[in-house]
């Protein structure tokens, strides 16, 4: 029978060039690893956007995850935030399980 663990997941969406400085924070926190992919349009507050047409990064908006140990979270989050300020994007905290515990 497969053993279930509990752990955190942090997901942020934001501006593709705060994508190096929060893989940086991660880095620094001792995260074990992260995914980022490109996020091409959404809604936000306001109205709908898109990335398509855009010249250059600076509009592009990036999705990150990772998966940490509950532990870690509150520290790894506060890190992240102090990053984001209060540029545009958003940051999620879920429980996930995972069945190999030691990759996190």
């Amino acid at each position: 029978m497969t053993n279930y663990h509990l752990k955190k997941r942090i997901d942020v969406i934001v501006e593709a060039p705060l994508m190096r400085m929060i893989a940086n924070r991660l880095d620094q926190a001792n995260v074990s690893g992260y995914s980022v992919t490109p996020v091409l349009e959404g809604r936000g507050m306001v109205n709908a956007w898109s990335s398509e047409g855009q010249v250059g990064n600076s509009a592009n908006m990036i999705a990150l995850l990772c998966v940490v140990d509950a532990a870690v979270v509150d520290g790894t989050v506060d890190s992240i935030l102090n990053a984001i300020g209060d540029r545009v994007g958003f940051l999620t905290v879920s429980d996930v399980f995972v069945v190999r515990p030691e990759r996190f």
